[in-house]
């Protein structure tokens, strides 16, 4: 199929032209629960991102139906997740008032930029560059990410004015100094809902529990007149569809929200792209992450548009779809559609619902996205990711969440580039039992030849790690006062750069004019033909055998034939 043929482009062309009927049915059920679970979690995170409630939901409407157009995934829906509200609240609170006509503003423009952002990086077929981002730097993240949220709803939580503060710390001690105004009412419903969603979620996990809970605490609030006694409620909310908006494309604003713009392109992508594949993967089918980059960049320019808020895919919106028996991206269509009619029609229902069972709501959906034994996954495979998941989790909390992500990802990439600049080199010796060449901390007991040093290297060759080669080698040299011979195991190596081939012309040049001769193993086609390109079997005649052995039996220092006492082992790996 061509790249952009129509159904690469619009994907929905091909869902829908082999839509059944049955599907119908299971669209609308799937979609009509993603909308009581949307509602009120759409609109604490409108809240969490500093914006008023019903952006959350305007967020839900036309990107969700975009998306369905455009995406990959049959099973994701999209709307406003709990990270882009915090990557919103971090990246527009630097430049304007939350809650401010302004804040409302750059946090559309910020919509419009980072979907103008995926959709180029779509465009370009750019999808790789979200694997520049590891899995213990997004863990890290999400880690510090938690408790920034729940920072962010302390003060609903407790019934506490808080002033905006943007340091996590600063929240810490401004929250510490006003714990004595806590109001006892909200504190009792923020506890109540987060035990209640808890305790919902384990025993009747098929129940809405968010609705459930958002409902029984607005009745409660309205019964028992705790609006009167210092309980803040969301109060009226705008009914109606979402109007058309322009973002004010101020070049003071756009430089000032580039990096959350990056940020929330980047980041929402790798958790949509996440969730999708996860679920595309039991269902066998397969993922573009070029479209999917498209089709989130036009659902975030449309939620610029639309008076919403950056979107991206939600894994727990995801769950309910998924779980609900959704079939295609229909059921995407049917939440739009009720989150229009929510707007048109119930939204006076929202007057008394108290922000502290919005902030149980966010507290509670955060704590899902927690994996607390991925800290001690990381750690036990590999210390160094383990670094980068705790410097991105302290810049990120002590920072900012740009900062973090920037930092994690930087030390990984540096972390990756000295591994392959101090790789592997082995020495490698003859073992009968074996009738191969093995690693001599393996097997003691390998052969070795005062004429001859074998090494294998386990790297791309390429300008930073010559000069370690070249170093490795001058060390294990000094002490071989015979050594005629230097045989390079070449069957790691998948590549050559130019520096590494002048690097070892150097090298071969060195050693012959002191009688040692270099020969290369195991070369791959791709390596063999960069050194033939440059010359070298008119340089240096033939130095490139198919095989150690036949290195070995061409300079006589192995026999022809294993003796027949001693049968070759099955080759383990060294």
């Amino acid at each position: 199929m061509n790249h952009w043929s129509l159904e690469a482009l619009v994907p929905a062309y091909g869902w829908l032209g082999a839509y059944r009927r049955e599907d119908l049915r299971r669209d609308l059920s799937a979609g009509l629960a993603v909308v009581v679970v949307l509602v009120p979690q759409g609109m604490a995170y409108a809240v969490l991102a500093g914006l008023p409630p019903v952006h959350g939901l305007y967020a839900s409407t036309g990107p969700a139906v975009v998306y369905a157009l455009f995406g990959t995934s049959r099973h994701m829906p999209v709307g406003p997740p709990a990270l882009m509200a915090l990557l919103t609240f971090t990246g527009v609170s630097a430049v304007a008032e939350p809650g401010s006509g302004e804040y409302i503003a750059y946090a559309l423009l910020l919509a419009l930029m980072a979907g103008a952002l995926q959709l180029a990086l779509g465009l370009l077929r750019m999808g790789f560059v979200t694997n520049f981002i590891p899995r213990p730097v997004l863990s890290g993240f999400v880690y510090a990410s938690a408790i920034i949220i729940v920072l962010a709803q302390a003060g609903s939580f407790l019934g506490i004015p808080v002033s905006g503060e943007e340091s996590p710390l600063g929240t810490v001690a401004e929250l510490s100094g006003s714990v004595g105004e806590t109001n006892p009412f909200a504190l009792a419903i923020g506890a109540t809902g987060v035990v209640a969603l808890v305790l919902l979620a384990k025993k009747f996990p098929r129940l809405p529990g968010s609705l459930l809970v958002a409902a029984g605490c607005a009745v409660a609030v309205y019964g028992l007149g705790l609006d009167g006694r210092g309980v803040e409620v969301v109060g009226g909310v705008p009914g109606g569809l979402p109007g058309f908006s322009v973002p004010p494309l101020d070049p003071g604003a756009l430089r000032a929200l580039a990096p959350a713009a990056v940020a929330v392109a980047l980041v929402g992508f790798v958790e949509s792209i996440s969730v999708a594949r996860a679920v595309a993967a039991r269902e066998k089918y397969k993922i573009d992450s070029d479209a999917e980059l498209r089709a989130l960049g036009l659902a975030n320019v449309c939620a610029g548009f639309l008076s919403g808020m950056p979107v991206a895919g939600s894994f727990s919106r995801t769950a309910v779809q998924y779980q609900s028996g959704a079939r295609t991206q229909m059921a995407s269509v049917v939440s739009a559609a009720g989150i229009l009619l929510t707007l048109l029609f119930l939204t006076p229902l929202f007057y008394y619902l108290p922000d502290a069972a919005l902030a149980a709501i966010v507290v509670v959906a955060v704590y899902g996205l927690l994996d607390f034994g991925e800290a001690r996954r990381v750690f036990g495979v590999s210390r160094t990711d383990g670094y980068a998941m705790l410097l991105t989790f302290a810049l990120t909390l002590l920072v900012g969440v740009e900062e973090g992500i920037i930092a994690g990802s930087l030390f990984a990439l540096l972390a990756f580039v000295r591994r392959t600049a101090y790789p592997e080199v082995t020495e490698l010796g003859y073992v009968p039992r074996k009738n191969a060449f093995l690693g001599l901390r393996s097997y003691s007991e390998a052969r070795t030849y005062p004429e001859a040093i074998i090494v294998r290297f386990d790297a791309r060759l390429y300008y930073a790690n010559v000069p370690f080669l070249e170093e490795w080698l001058i060390e294990a040299v000094a002490d071989r006062p015979r050594l005629r011979w230097i045989v390079i195991d070449c069957r790691g190596v998948n590549g050559i750069d130019v520096t590494a081939v002048e690097g070892l012309e150097s090298l071969v040049s060195g050693y012959r004019s002191d009688g040692i001769r270099v020969v290369l193993t195991h070369a791959k086609l791709q390596v063999r033909e960069r050194l033939e390109s440059a010359g070298w079997p008119d340089k240096f005649g033939d130095l490139l055998y198919p095989t150690t052995r036949d290195a070995l039996r061409d300079i006589g220092l192995l026999e022809r034939r294993p003796p027949r006492s001693e049968p070759a082992e099955p080759l383990q790996p060294s």
